[in-house]
């Protein structure tokens, strides 16, 4: 998602996101209280942190997002964020149709692994239709089809200590003074275990294409879009979060996104 927005990012957050209650007026005079740190930070994080625990309370572990029809496919799935990454590795392996792809597990688990997107396809999968929620405020009801998490992380065996699933993507989302920032995510064992939680590889009927995510991206059905991560290549279990990025177990999460992002 362009970097250029960050500012109304924020607002929408501190406002909204969280359901707080609290409406902030988006003055310059509020940017100081939504760093990390900050008491006005910390409160809405708090409030944050208990829409999570409520929403899993009402909902359930195993709730699911509501599920559509063809006949409610209106329109392409709209892209957004980064829709065509300007990074050589991914142009390299688009260029060769993604044959040279690979999808790691690693981490806190038993067995890595190194998928190809074949031995993806050919696996169990799961088709469903559903509506995307961005957090710009649009939505979008598209049919996805790809392999379940669940099935990927049995294959690997998680290590009893993990508690999330962070997934790296090759996209450069912004550049800093160490180089490259790639675009990452996470989500806990609960929703990577979820039955709607997908790495897909189709959208409508046919390959998933690049300004969607090719050749995979993440499909988290409870939760916003920018939890959805596009161009995965690998996947890493971990036991925390508190030393990718700024510590908060996203890119748009260090700027003060919810890090749950349910719906």
């Amino acid at each position: 998602m362009p970097k250029l927005s960050i500012n109304r990012r924020k607002f929408l957050t501190a406002a909204g996101l969280g359901a707080s209650g609290i409406m902030l007026s988006g003055c310059d005079v509020f940017d100081s209280q939504l760093r990390v740190g900050a008491p006005l930070r910390n409160f809405l994080e708090g409030a944050n942190d208990l829409t999570w625990r409520v929403q899993r309370l009402l909902a359930g572990r195993d709730a699911l997002a509501q599920e559509f029809t063809e006949a409610d496919i209106r329109q392409p799935m709209r892209p957004n964020g980064i829709t065509a990454p300007d990074d050589g590795f991914y142009k390299g392996l688009m260029a060769n149709d993604f044959n040279d792809w690979r999808l790691e597990v690693t981490g806190l688990v038993e067995k890595p692994l190194s998928l190809t997107r074949d031995q993806l396809v050919t696996m169990p999968s799961r088709t469903q239709i559903t509506r995307h929620d961005c957090v710009e405020g649009w939505s979008c009801i598209a049919k996805w089809t790809g392999t379940p998490l669940s099935l990927i992380l049995d294959e690997a065996v998680v290590k009893p200590e993990a508690r999330y699933v962070m997934f790296h993507c090759l996209d450069t989302i912004d550049r800093g003074l160490a180089g490259d920032i790639k675009y990452y995510g996470s989500i806990d064992l609960i929703d990577a275990r979820h039955p709607q939680t997908i790495l897909a590889y189709g959208l409508n009927g046919k390959p998933l294409p690049v300004e969607n995510g090719a050749p995979l991206r993440v499909r988290v059905e409870r939760q916003l879009g920018y939890k959805m991560p596009k161009y995965v290549h690998k996947i890493e279990l971990v036991s925390s979060f508190s030393t990718f990025g700024g510590g908060r177990g996203g890119y748009w999460e260090d700027y003060g996104y919810d890090w749950y992002g349910g719906i």
